[in-house]
């Protein structure tokens, strides 16, 4: 039933898009709508059958404190095509794993009968759970990269990417930051009903693909939380220290142990080379220099792309 770039005859597939608590209501309705799109623009083209899954049908308040209805209970969702979770807030204390274990054990049951798995933004926590991922290229929000990559570091993340499609079947399925569930949404409308069919809806939510990866949006900052003290005290040197002449050969000599045991630590501890971690810190002092090599954005159209419109300026109605 998946598969096709053909758009469907008479049975379409079916979506089960999932409600659970910590949900955000702008991410999941607005899948919910454009998924319905094609139907919207023509009645007689039914490409997918969509209904909200949870653990069970009613009414459920998500993270904002607006209710959604579920229509159906995991339990009563035998077979479907696709398997959507969409963008969820994760607690204070971060991801608590074992939370959703009845939409992990379904999501399981569903892949193993051929639906796709795909998430927005931080839709990938729970999913992750199955571990399907578990060796897979996938993406989620910058903002959760870190706290993901604590929770699953078996999966392999890549926060500047707006979409990733892995598995032998290209059947799972992730999106990145926030509003990039708009190329999760038209990715699946071009898979299944076809490119010109999300051509069509593209032109009517006024939606637009994020041709330029995630990269502009993220302002670089190193991961701290790794435990080791004497490498957490060379990054805090670094901070002010990165446009200095040969500052890795200064930081070792500050941390008074042999260069390989430096570098093989500092490696380990924040993921990145001290070399490679020196230049990250120096473009995002400086955003000209290697700046489009590392964006693929102009210094101009990095500035245009961040510049308020003319329509948002204050007092532009009254003029």
């Amino acid at each position: 039933m998946q598969g096709s770039t053909e758009p469907q005859g008479a049975t379409p597939v079916h979506v089960s898009l999932v409600a659970i608590p910590e949900a955000a209501v702008s991410t999941l309705s607005g899948i919910f709508d454009v998924l319905n799109g094609p139907t919207l623009l023509h009645p007689a083209n039914r490409p997918f059958a969509v209904e909200i899954v949870g653990s069970r049908p009613g009414p459920l308040k998500l993270a904002s404190g607006i209710p959604v209805t579920v229509h159906r209970g995991y339990a009563e969702v035998t077979e479907t095509d696709i398997v959507i979770v969409p963008s969820i807030l994760l607690p204070e204390g971060g991801w608590q794993a074992g939370g959703h274990a009845d939409l992990v054990e379904w999501a399981l049951a569903m892949h193993r009968k051929g639906a796709l798995l795909c998430s927005a933004c931080s839709g990938i926590f729970p999913l992750a759970e199955t571990g399907l991922f578990n060796g897979m290229d996938a993406t989620v929000h910058f903002g959760y990269a870190q706290a993901f990559s604590a929770a699953f570091p078996q999966v392999p993340i890549h926060p500047e990417r707006v979409l990733v499609v892995s598995g032998r079947r290209e059947e799972l399925v992730t999106s990145g930051a926030s509003m990039t569930w708009h190329d999760l949404v038209l990715y699946l409308i071009a898979r299944f009903a076809g490119a010109t069919v999300a051509q069509d809806v593209a032109r009517f939510f006024a939606l637009q693909w994020h041709q330029d990866r995630l990269t502009p949006y993220i302002v670089f900052e190193g991961r701290k939380n790794h435990g080791d003290q004497l490498m957490q005290s060379a990054q805090d040197w670094l901070s002010t220290h990165f446009s200095i002449a040969n500052p890795v050969e200064e930081m070792v000599r500050r941390a008074g142990i042999a260069e390989w045991t430096f570098k093989r630590r500092f490696t380990s501890a924040t993921g990145m080379s001290p070399i490679a971690y020196v230049q990250r810190l120096r473009i995002e002092d400086a955003k000209r220099r290697l700046f489009k090599r590392v964006t693929g954005l102009t210094p101009g159209s990095y500035r245009r792309r961040f510049r308020i419109p003319d329509y948002a300026r204050a007092g532009s109605v009254a003029r």
